[in-house]
């Protein structure tokens, strides 16, 4: 987050810190039309489902900031499940984490050079209070270099296939910024990502590594307490409750700030038992770089809206009976077919105010006949599920469906061999008949 020691920022801290307690309650449930985001991009989905809820430009390429944080949470909490690193574990700050550190115009906590911190305190400073020299040290602590790190950046941004996006540092601020530590890119390259790449970035994270709400979701800690080194660290994401513009149900996500990437904002809040992920990209409202309300406004409008006009429901259960083709052929079994039955309970984003939503269903199966013996639950096709009508913005991985695996209701035995002649004697009268009657057809034509 770049140049934070701005008088509109301290105004704002202090007016935060005076009300802090106090929340913005939602606005109550009512239908609603689609808000009309003041954003260069933006996109709000159910966090279970990937359902896309609302979507302005969301696979437009786009600074993003500070929010590239999420992405070193990302690996620094796979390297700490993993067991390559511990939360214990020392980093002895290098000279370029050190002087990047140095500079308070930026999001910093003076980090001591040559001095050890645990992963523990780096990782707070750079999730609570968007810390640039301490999301070097981690950086380098996983990979040994930031340039290892940016390669293991676009490695895992290919394996979450999070879409077009462009890494050069781990920290989101332009490389002139990084006082000549730059490793990747050019001077002035910066990140990159799409609103639909930080909302699956998001949605994985908080899937993968659902801890990373505890401290995403933390307003205020001393770091270094009771040191000389103590710095009080207050949460950039002033949505969360307690702070400023602090909302109910709000536990997440991360901030970002830059002249280029403008007011960046990816949240997180659960209300009613469902959990929306919201992307800000360059919200309008401030001057480059200034803390204005912009983003909080902008988020606040697709949380409403997510909120107020959808719900997660359970439209299928597991188990259920197919009926479109209810049952599949089996050659050489006891019986000459088996019935198909849903794997999962299909949950879809329906109105809220719809408590019975009408649905459509597509069955596609890999054969037309099983051949016997077949096992019970064996998987032969697949289901696509949707409500009636549908949709025009579809889900995050850019299906328009929700799919369910079909499988066979019960087993099926292979017939015995009497059966099996029984059977193939049937099968040749029933082709000699055939025949017959075809040559018989052929006189009289």
């Amino acid at each position: 987050m770049k140049k934070i020691i701005k008088k509109t920022g301290i105004a704002i801290m202090a007016v935060s810190l005076a009300v802090s307690g106090f929340l913005v309650s939602p606005k109550a449930a009512q239908a609603a039309a689609e808000p009309t985001v003041n954003a260069n991009a933006a996109i709000a989905i159910e966090e279970s489902t990937g359902k896309i809820l609302y979507s302005k430009d969301a696979d437009k390429l786009m600074g993003i900031a500070s929010m590239t944080k999420m992405m070193d949470e990302y690996l620094l909490l796979e390297a700490i499940n993993d067991g390559k690193i511990k939360w214990d574990d020392k980093v002895t700050i290098s000279e370029y984490a050190y002087k990047v550190s140095q500079d308070r115009s930026l999001s910093n906590v003076p980090l001591r050079l040559g001095e050890e911190y645990t992963v523990q305190e780096l990782y707070e400073a750079m999730a609570i209070y968007s810390a640039n020299g301490a999301a070097i040290a981690i950086a380098e602590k996983v990979a040994g270099s930031e340039k290892a790190f940016v390669d293991l950046m676009n490695k895992k941004a290919e394996k979450l296939k999070i879409g077009e996006h462009q890494f050069v540092n781990s920290t989101g601020l332009n490389n002139e910024d990084l006082k000549g530590g730059q490793q990747v890119g050019g001077p002035k390259d910066e990140n990159k990502m799409t609103a639909r790449g930080m909302a699956k970035l998001a949605k994985h994270l908080i899937k993968d590594y659902p801890e990373v709400l505890k401290t995403a979701s933390t307003t205020k800690k001393e770091f270094r307490k009771g040191t000389s080194d103590q710095i009080d660290m207050t949460n950039w994401n002033w949505l969360l409750p307690g702070l400023i513009y602090g909302r109910k149900g709000v536990d997440g996500l991360k901030t970002g700030t830059t002249d280029y990437a403008g007011m960046c904002l990816t949240a997180t809040a659960v209300e009613d038992g469902m959990r929306v992920i919201t992307v800000v990209l360059h919200a309008n409202g401030g001057g480059a770089g200034e803390h204005t309300s912009a983003r909080f406004d902008e988020t606040n409008k697709m949380l409403d809206y997510s909120f107020n006009n959808f719900k997660v429901k359970e439209v299928q259960k597991a188990g259920s009976k197919v009926k479109d083709p209810s049952s599949i052929a089996v050659d050489k079994g006891k019986e000459d077919t088996v019935g198909l039955v849903t794997k999962d309970a299909v949950k879809l984003v329906v109105p809220k105010n719809d408590n019975a939503p009408k649905l459509s269903t597509k069955v596609t199966l890999k054969d037309k006949t099983l051949e016997a013996p077949v096992k019970k639950n064996t998987a032969v096709g697949e289901m696509e599920v949707s409500l009636k009508g549908g949709d025009k913005l579809g889900y995050l991985d850019g299906k328009q469906t929700e799919n369910i695996d079909v499988l066979t209701a019960n087993d099926v035995e292979k017939a015995n061999w009497f059966a099996l002649s029984a059977q193939a004697v049937g099968s040749f009268f029933t082709s000699a008949g055939n025949y017959v009657a075809d040559g018989v057809k052929g006189w009289f034509n």
